[in-house]
């Protein structure tokens, strides 16, 4: 009797627990709003909300760059351009901090760039045209000691942000709207 209880204990704790999962487990999306709309007898919104459901927010490219959907008036046409887009950069920005000679650390930052959706593609192919409008603007920060002391106050984001933002329109006749810091970070050499 003890062996069959040792066996059967963890299958009945298995079984529990699966049975307890099963019911805790959150309903699908638009389930939920799909019967709060179907008990007030509208059918055609809960079709809409399940078209958006399947249509993602924020479609993702094979190289990580991502845009936002169009949201006004959307009438099912799939092949509608985002309003806006986001590229960002494939690897980060390594910008020393030179002291006397010497590299005294280095800064790590990920931008993105928002641009219009229809421009996305046009800006992956002047990835590096705008990498190194960025990285020279960069440098210059570095070099002024724009990177010294609390780097990371607004105080000292927003003209490193405006300043990059006039470097990256002024690389390319593309819609720059806003250069996003999304990462920063100091690494001691």
């Amino acid at each position: 009797m003890k062996k069959i209880l040792t066996l059967l204990i963890p299958i009945l704790a298995l079984v529990a627990g699966v049975a307890a999962g099963d019911i805790l487990r959150p309903a699908p999306e638009g389930t939920e709003q799909a019967a709060a709309e179907g008990d007030h007898g509208d059918a055609k919104p809960a079709a809409d909300e399940h078209a958006a459901a399947q249509a993602p927010d924020h479609p993702t490219a094979a190289n990580g760059h991502a845009a936002a959907a169009d949201h006004g008036g959307g009438h099912g046409d799939e092949t509608a351009v985002p309003a806006e887009a986001w590229f960002t950069f494939p690897s980060q920005f390594f910008v020393p901090l030179m002291r006397n000679g010497d590299m005294g650390a280095v800064m790590i930052l990920t931008l993105t760039i928002e641009t219009g959706g229809a421009e996305l593609p046009a800006m992956e192919q002047q990835e590096h045209r705008l990498r190194d409008a960025l990285l020279r603007e960069l440098l210059i920060h570095a070099n002024t000691g724009g990177f010294d002391g609390n780097f990371t106050s607004e105080a000292r984001l927003a003209p490193l942000r405006e300043r990059l933002q006039k470097a990256a329109q002024a690389s390319t006749d593309l819609p720059v709207k806003a250069v996003l810091i999304e990462d920063i970070a100091r690494q001691a050499s």
